[in-house]
């Protein structure tokens, strides 16, 4: 072999590496009550390490989902096909009990454990869609205890069953959510579809969704006007005579990214569903389904960023140039310590959310209070960063990073998603205000949660009194409603990495997201940083 053909200096790929293994994500497991199912955990993040897993991910990315609205005959039947690697994700995932298996569990923690594997189950995020909608579904659902008695065991279950036929006669189902009109988008009030109410108790609904999730579902939440307002309906794909509902998938959406979610346009011409919950009130229904979903956009976020701040770590310690490892060269230790104290603030929120989520369900009022206000902030904050870092994370690699082999353009496409799914930045930042002025003793849990680290640390106790001035002064609040989100996502970080986080985390993060000692970009941490135990919890481990 001519020498201009030998390899060196190029890195292994990252591949046995459990993403289990992340303290902030392990040690948030415990502290939210789901320590329980850390074998479990650990079990998944595993399997997410191996080839085959990984191979998974890239068939399902690069195989994107293919429409068949007709058959070879001519007859309509509105199907889309995906490649068999997908089948594989679903399956794993709903055996691991990624989707609704929490809603079956009575134990405290459940919830929590749900987070954590979605967490280290980093494969494929476009198959995740139908699993967090199969989660969120549920407490929606309960609004018509009839139809919750017949779909929530086969929600639960954790067989994977994907033939399109009557849902009631499967093994296991998933739901999907179909709110958005072209007219309308963040907007559901502004919706035309028009629900006909009939004698046998049923409706006919009649309009076209712009955004459906998971058009191949069983079963799926739809807004639709009936005669009292804007009301919930849960709609088969397959009817209980075993005809096809009047579903049409119109197309399938061509998105920057999630290849492998089949996002889709869908017309219902005379469609049969069922009214769930009071008519007149469907945002009311639908809103624990929406807060869910955003629930797990946050956790998406935060584990985009653990996932390519593994990569970043692998590539740099094993490429050299100029001499070196580049893990090694005091730039780049800036550059990895910064994005690993965002992915570690970013998964303690989380996570914290997942608990306050997890005790909300369980009759915890203050939790309920503290999730309504932090999750949709949260969401907002988290997911705005997670573009940033993704960007940072491939501009580790170089000019491989850009290259598709890499992985990481893929991470790249994806990031964005979350910030723009169940509400882009801006309805996730008034939805904050909302939680204040319909729930006015929210900021009195929040300023509570926050009080005792905030006494702990002057940086943190000055954002938080800020942050208190800023929630008391009603003028110009809109206008103000993503400083808010902002500092109330930051206040709470700073609180979790005060109270519980590991010590020069915190400091790294009090010093430069609440005192000011930063640039505009990643690796722009002052001196006399301790990023030595930062860039060891963050080294990849098997």
């Amino acid at each position: 072999m001519s020498d201009t053909h030998v390899v060196f200096n190029q890195v292994p790929p990252l591949q046995g590496y459990n993403p289990a293994t992340s303290p902030v994500l392990a040690e948030a497991l415990e502290r939210e009550g789901g320590g329980w199912g850390a074998e479990e955990v650990f079990a998944l993040g595993a399997l997410a390490g191996t080839a085959e897993a990984e191979r998974w991910g890239d068939l399902a990315d690069r195989n994107a989902p293919i429409l068949r609205a007709y058959d070879r005959y001519g007859h309509r039947v509105d199907e889309i096909e995906y490649d068999p690697a997908y089948h594989e994700l679903m399956r794993t995932a709903i055996a691991h009990g990624l989707h609704a298996a929490p809603w079956a569990e009575d134990r405290p923690g459940a919830h929590v454990v749900r987070a954590a594997k979605n967490g280290v189950w980093t494969v494929e995020p476009g198959h995740l869609c139908p699993i967090s909608m199969t989660y969120a579904v549920v407490p929606a659902l309960r609004h018509n205890p009839e139809l919750a008695a017949i779909y929530e065991p086969l929600l639960t279950s954790r067989i994977y069953d994907p033939e399109l036929t009557v849902p009631a006669t499967k093994t296991g189902i998933t739901a999907g959510m179909s709110m958005t009109e072209k007219q309308g988008g963040s907007d559901v009030r502004a919706g035309t579809t028009q629900a006909v109410p009939n004698a046998d108790g049923s409706h006919t609904l009649t309009g076209h969704k712009w955004f459906t999730s998971a058009a191949m579902s069983d079963i799926f939440l739809v807004l639709a006007q009936a005669p009292a307002g804007l009301s919930c309906f849960m709609l088969p794909r397959v009817l209980p005579d075993g005809t096809r509902n009047r579903m049409r998938i119109m197309r399938v959406k061509d998105k920057l990214g999630n290849h492998a979610n089949a996002s889709s346009e869908i017309e219902y011409d005379g469609a049969a569903a069922w009214l769930v919950g009071e008519e007149g009130r469907g945002v009311r229904t639908i809103i624990e389904m929406v807060n869910l979903t955003r629930l797990d956009c946050a956790l998406g976020s935060a584990t985009s960023m653990r996932k390519g701040l593994a990569q970043a770590m692998h590539h740099t310690a094993h490429r050299k140039a100029f001499g070196g490892y580049l893990i090694d060269a005091p730039l780049m230790r800036n550059v990895l310590a910064d994005m690993a104290v965002e992915a570690e603030a970013a998964t303690m929120l989380a996570m914290r959310m997942a608990g306050a989520t997890d005790r909300a369900v369980r009759g915890d009022e203050r939790e309920a209070m503290l999730r309504r206000i932090g999750l949709a902030a949260a969401k907002y904050w988290i997911c705005k960063q997670a573009t940033a870092h993704a960007a940072e994370a491939m501009e580790c690699f170089g000019g491989n990073g850009y290259a598709e082999e890499s992985g990481m353009p893929r991470l790249f496409r994806e990031a964005p998603l979350m910030g723009i799914w169940e509400g882009s930045g801006n309805v996730s930042a008034l939805d904050t205000l909302r939680a204040m002025a319909t729930k006015p003793e929210c900021v009195e849990v929040l300023l509570d949660e926050l009080a005792g680290p905030a006494g702990q640390d002057a940086r943190l106790g000055a954002h938080v009194d800020g942050l208190r001035a800023q929630l008391a002064d009603p003028a110009t609040l809109e206008y103000r409603a993503r400083a808010v989100a902002e500092n109330i996502a930051l206040a709470l970080q700073g609180a979790l990495l005060v109270g519980r986080g590991h010590p020069a985390v915190a400091e790294a993060f009090l010093v430069t997201r609440l005192d000011g000692r930063h640039g505009g970009a990643y690796g722009t941490l002052p001196t006399g940083l301790d990023l030595a135990p930062i860039l060891e919890r963050a080294m990849v481990k098997g």
